[in-house]
């Protein structure tokens, strides 16, 4: 199954059943009136959106519209928790390298994550209002899962059982900030502006062998400035999302509608090359003796589709554009 959200002058937007091919799209708001609502109630209110899936992909649904991602918001245009990690560690292995720093402790036995804000979610074609160019704009590819509600202390192969919901997210970095930021020992607060994600959440049977072991098997196609920067295959995640959930959850409980990210996807191979721009600068440390790729300027773009074997795209595609910010206080 796969559901989107329409604006629609809400906070919420309002609720879509997409295709399969992502081409037709109706109105579920007569059975939830947003995603929110449908995540919270998801045992009563999942088959009947199953249902209006299967009746828009026979063609079997009246008033269904083309569907237009320009006009959706993130699936969730705001979660009760945005949880990020960092699952695929020869991300973290380049930085070390090519900063000589220390491992991290545990690195290979606890995953890493930071709590985002998440009031403020961006959809796929949002153009990105930032406030300074010399910030180090970048964008970060990753994977995502939106829980139910998880218990405290679940297990991660119980905590795969409350995954719902799979998507496709572009994690906004402001790399000046995060190295005092990381010092601080803190967290992240300015090095993380709002974060993007694909117009489409997908259910992970829709994602048929490509959802195994907690992991989406997808690669992610990745263009800055209508150039290539990598296309990492989402298999090489050291800890799967169970592991992910599960280690969110040790200490509380998590609301149905949290998400939860893979964290920069990252192969070991460099032919994959990179999601984001930062590693592809430690890698040209490493190789030449320099970074050479700038980040992002004013008035430049973005790509990102995840891709199956047959060259379709679940997710749909993220496409933005960053700009001055302009909005007064």
């Amino acid at each position: 199954m796969k559901l989107a959200t329409l604006r629609s002058g809400r906070p919420d937007g309002s609720l879509l059943v997409v295709s399969r091919d992502l081409d037709r799209a109706v109105d579920a708001t007569a059975v939830a009136p947003d995603l929110r609502t449908a995540l919270e109630r998801w045992d009563a209110v999942g088959p009947q959106l199953q249902l209006l899936y299967d009746a828009l992909n026979t063609g079997t649904v009246a008033d269904a519209v083309r569907f237009d991602p320009a006009r959706c918001a993130a699936p969730l245009p705001r979660a009760p928790q945005w949880l990020d990690g960092s699952a695929f560690l020869e991300h973290g292995r380049l930085m070390e390298r090519a900063f000589g720093t220390p491992p991290i402790p545990d690195i290979d036995s606890v995953p890493l994550m930071y709590q985002g804000a998440s009031d403020d979610f961006l959809g796929a074609c949002d153009d990105v209002p930032l406030p300074d160019e010399a910030d180090g704009i970048d964008v970060e590819g990753e994977f995502g899962v939106v829980v139910g509600d998880v218990p405290m202390g679940t297990t991660a192969a119980q905590a795969l059982t409350r995954v719902r919901l799979l998507v496709q997210i572009n994690d906004w970095s402001l790399r000046r900030f995060g190295p005092r930021e990381m010092r601080a020992g803190f967290g992240f607060l300015q090095a993380k502006p709002s974060t993007a994600f694909a117009p489409v959440a997908v259910t992970p049977d829709a994602l048929g062998p490509a959802w195994r072991d907690g992991r989406v098997h997808l690669r992610l196609h990745v263009d800055c400035r209508g150039s290539w920067l990598g296309h990492p295959h989402g298999a090489e995640m050291a800890f799967g999302f169970g592991d992910l959930i599960a280690h969110a959850a040790r200490t509380r409980r998590l609301a149905a509608g949290t998400v939860i990210g893979s964290g920069t996807v990252s192969n070991a191979d460099p032919s994959a090359g990179s999601a984001c721009i930062a590693e592809r600068r430690m890698r040209e440390m490493l190789e030449q003796g320099a970074a050479i790729t700038e980040f992002l300027r004013f008035g430049e773009s973005i790509r990102m589709t995840a891709l199956d074997v047959h060259g379709n795209a679940p997710f749909g595609t993220i496409a933005q554009r960053v700009i001055a910010n302009n909005r007064s206080a």
